[in-house]
């Protein structure tokens, strides 16, 4: 953002940086100037005849009041969604289907999965805009954005997160494969596609005989299953937090006298206002009678560099009041939480619930919340942190499932690792403590926590 500020102030001579005793970002005159200059009748418009044409374009370094949406810069680096965002951009498409776009990478998780349905986002397109999508028309741009870095993004499994990316791998070799490589990816691909259940359960003779290849090809094929990348979001993320060597909060909160205040952090952001100078000019640009080529020429360019300015400054705003208002709503929603650090009382909260806070759209609250901080008194938390799906209690009481999988993986580490626990055991586990969760939801749980299969965390000694 400082950079992107900085461009500005290089580019546009009617924009300056720091406070200035009369803050008013309106380029039109006051009332007294205004009421001075009656009589000369003066009408931007009206200062060129209709066959008049600039000699150059009035759309130069321009920006509107909703621009934000679009480039919202962040401190350092290029986050996963602002990556995925950035390859959206170049893509030749209607603003509607770019909207439906944007949504879906929105709804994208940090690991680079799709877990809502195309029915289910239709539903919500549907609730929050009026608008009908079709489940199919959203597929449509989901496989767009597929397409994407890094390779099996938006993908809705592991299964087809991990064919998009032997899908890749053959489109990207088909022009130079050897035999040997061109069979290996075959049989990469019809060992994902059609025997995933037997591959995920290592019944590795089953699959050679159902698909009668060599045995050697089918171990390369393994070795080049494994070099995938089962979350490929995380990589990216995790480069990117490489990249950033020191974390700077976007957000203060704290905590006084049990109230808690929230500033936004600019650092070395500059406040910035319009050129007196520029201003003034336009006005007396007004009052002259001077309708020469050159004054002509000179008038569209004052008044083009005034509306650049006034523009950024207005985007600037837009761009903290939203970090602002969605920042805002998270406190309000995680209050307990913020007041005493405890993670058992962080509240279930998606997206959704703070986009129907703020009214904005859950694609601007996935960008407002990507790769931004704040710091609170017991430590710095990216905002992702605070999202966590809810879970029921017997009594029907909603629970974080941040708080059940600290309970999965307090069992896990403590258990017998020569008869590691399976998911149905830490169903029934978790249902003794209260809480109501399936198994294949525990599966879904240990997962996201990393943690692999009981098979697999079995001691052989």
């Amino acid at each position: 953002m400082e950079d992107h500020i900085k461009k500005e102030l290089e580019e546009n001579p009617a924009l300056e940086e720091g406070r200035e005793a009369d803050d008013n970002l309106e380029v039109e005159p006051d009332d007294e100037t205004a009421t001075k200059n009656e009589d000369t009748d003066f009408d931007f418009e009206d200062y060129f005849d209709d066959d008049d044409t600039p000699g150059y374009k009035l759309n130069a370094n321009n920006y509107s009041a909703d621009s934000e949406q679009n480039d919202m810069p962040v401190g350092a680096g290029v986050s996963f969604h602002e990556h995925l965002l950035e390859q959206l951009r170049l893509q030749q498409l209607s603003p509607d289907d770019r909207f439906l776009a944007e949504y879906i990478i929105g709804n994208i998780d940090d690991d680079g999965y799709l877990q809502r349905s195309p029915e289910d986002i239709s539903d919500d397109i549907l609730f929050q805009t009026s608008k009908s999508v079709e489940p199919q028309k959203i597929l449509e741009i989901l496989k767009i954005i597929q397409d994407f870095d890094p390779a099996g993004v938006g993908a809705r499994n592991l299964q087809e997160c991990l064919l998009l990316q032997i899908e890749r791998r053959m489109k990207n070799e088909e022009l130079r494969m050897k035999n040997d490589k061109e069979k290996i990816l075959h049989s990469s691909f019809f060992i994902l596609h059609s025997y995933f259940d037997e591959f995920s359960k290592r019944h590795y003779e089953k699959i050679i005989k159902k698909l009668n290849i060599d045995e050697n090809i089918f171990k390369k094929s393994i070795v080049e299953i494994t070099k995938l990348n089962p979350k490929p979001g995380n990589t990216w993320s995790d480069l990117w937090e490489k990249k950033t060597t020191e974390i700077t909060p976007d957000f203060i909160l704290e905590n006084i006298n049990g109230e808690l205040v929230l500033s936004l952090f600019n650092g070395d952001i500059p406040e910035l206002h319009i050129n007196k100078t520029y201003s003034e000019m336009l006005q007396n640009f007004s009052e002259s009678k001077n309708r020469s080529r050159e004054a002509k020429d000179a008038v569209l360019f004052v008044k083009q560099k005034l509306d650049s300015a006034k523009n950024f400054i207005e985007a600037v705003k837009q761009r903290q009041n939203t970090l602002l208002a969605t920042m805002n709503a998270i406190v309000r929603l995680q209050k307990d939480y913020f007041l005493t650090g405890d993670s058992a009382q962080l509240k279930p909260m998606v997206m959704r619930d703070v986009a129907e806070a703020t009214g904005f759209d859950i694609s601007t609250i996935s960008r407002a919340c990507s790769g931004r901080y704040v710091e609170c008194d017991f430590g710095i938390f990216p905002l992702k942190h605070f999202f966590t799906e809810a879970a029921q209690t017997e009594n029907g009481e909603e629970v974080s499932t941040r708080e059940i999988k600290n309970i999965l993986s307090e069992y896990i580490n403590k258990e017998n690792k020569k008869q590691p626990l399976t998911d149905d055991t830490l169903s029934a586990m978790l249902k003794e403590k209260g809480f109501i969760v399936a198994r294949r939801t525990v599966a879904k749980y240990r997962e996201q926590l990393g943690i692999p299969v009981a098979r697999l965390r079995k001691s052989p000694l």
